[in-house]
């Protein structure tokens, strides 16, 4: 059995507790298991507590904005990835071997890259584009504006409409 609870104990608890340590680090502090620390804590008239939900809700909701940042430069670097392969299509290529018995190295330049070379940069801007795309898609603003301005013409047009002639457009006017 461990050593009795002495009041050199409760004031290290509430001590600590009051400094915002956690109960594990209060045990470790005093040298007591964290069932004797919430025990003790327990026992204080109101109790002590090591409920931390809201810094922890708070550290999520920065962790998430933290990601969201990080997810929103990638997307800018696989797009720059992607303008970069599809530029490579249209310039000169170097096209080089390496080999032979001798070991010797050729190399050659071409207008463009070979059709199959064409098609590698293709796929791997498109996989680019692709997973920008997964990471930050686009929004629609103009698309919304353009209901709303649309839904309040209507909404607009009809009130008119009854104003002038008694009831809505529909005809489902209760009279």
């Amino acid at each position: 059995m461990g050593r009795p609870i002495d009041d050199d104990d409760r004031e290290q608890v509430r001590r600590l507790h009051s400094e915002g340590k956690s109960r594990n680090e209060i045990a470790r502090a005093i040298e007591r298991s964290p069932s004797t620390v919430s025990k003790i804590a327990a026992a204080f008239d109101p109790p002590l507590t090591f409920d931390r939900a809201a810094e922890v809700e708070a550290a999520t909701r920065v962790r998430r904005a933290d990601l969201a940042a990080r997810r929103s430069e990638l997307a800018v670097t696989l797009h720059d990835i992607a303008e970069r392969e599809l530029a490579k299509m249209t310039e000169p290529h170097l096209y080089f071997e390496w080999g032979g018995k001798d070991h010797t190295y050729a190399q050659k330049w071409q207008d463009e890259p070979t059709p199959a070379d064409r098609r590698t940069m293709m796929a791997t801007a498109g996989a680019a584009l692709d997973r920008s795309l997964k990471l930050a898609p686009p929004r629609d603003e103009a698309g919304e504006r353009s209901r709303s301005v649309i839904g309040r013409l209507m909404e607009g047009l009809a009130r008119n409409y009854a104003e002038r002639h008694g009831s809505s457009p529909d005809g489902d006017d209760e009279q």
